[in-house]
């Protein structure tokens, strides 16, 4: 493949996803990563890549998919009902480990000083706890992506690798019978440590994430103890997930 051709493919897919490792450009082209370096050297001087620790993020994104306020606009009364459903599923006194979703942060929102210890890569989460004088919240460290209002990098994997929560409220781009995914191997990297992290683990979705397949595959359906989402969920799947053993729950 010519420098040009991996070039644009390069740029093509940090259109779709926004950031990327090198390890996954390099299965992108197919060549070395140090090839892929120079590759971004030079798409770095046209302005619209952005070199970063261990990979590179597009500069001015086209797509809107991956932007925080865009997407916790969309479904908002469904991701309400819910963040409060879930709220009501975790008992007083846990520690809870919440992930960089929309859905999750609304979950956030309603556990107030419920959970007395947050552990997150969300900004958006770590801030709606600043004030509160009852939480205690661990913000990892890692990259900052400010469209997405999430960290995310090596860092902020070895921040989840060392914790221990009682429980994990995560979202995903998709869920299908054979399990779950997420629109990034960067976030998928995180939500598996948390997924290793906590004790029980809670899926918050949406009813426009049942049947969809997202770029990477996150994890089986063993791993996953509940799902909280909305009426308009697919009864089909729903029986289907329930039939693993996985306590559904329709927010109302």
């Amino acid at each position: 493949m010519q420098a040009e051709e991996r070039q644009k493919r390069i740029t093509d897919h940090l259109q779709k996803v926004e950031f990327s490792t090198l390890d996954e450009l390099s299965e992108l082209v197919d060549a070395s990563i140090s090839t892929v370096r120079r590759d971004l050297t030079l798409l770095e001087t046209t302005g619209l890549v952005k070199r970063t620790h261990g990979g590179a993020r597009l500069l001015q994104p086209q797509s809107q998919e991956f932007i925080f306020t865009e997407r916790e606009t969309r479904e908002n009364d469904e991701k309400d009902l819910i963040g409060k459903a879930c709220a009501r599923l975790i008992p007083p006194n846990q520690s809870v480990i919440i992930d960089a979703g929309t859905t999750a942060f609304h979950a956030a929102k309603h556990l107030g000083g419920g959970a007395p210890q947050i552990i997150t890569n969300s900004l958006p989460v770590a801030n709606h706890y600043a004030s509160n004088g009852n939480v205690e919240v661990i913000l990892s460290g890692g990259v900052i992506y400010p469209r997405l209002g999430v960290m995310v990098g090596p860092i902020a994997n070895e921040t989840f690798s060392r914790m221990h929560a009682d429980y994990a409220i995560m979202g995903s781009g998709g869920i299908t019978e054979e399990g779950i995914t997420n629109s990034h191997n960067l976030l998928i990297d995180i939500q598996k440590e948390m997924l290793r992290a906590a004790q029980k683990v809670i899926f918050c979705l949406d009813h426009t994430k049942f049947g969809r397949r997202s770029v990477s595959f996150l994890c089986d359906l063993g791993q996953v103890d509940s799902i909280i989402t909305d009426t308009k969920a697919p009864p089909a799947l729903l029986e289907h997930f329930s039939s693993k053993g996985i306590e559904i729950v329709l927010a109302h």
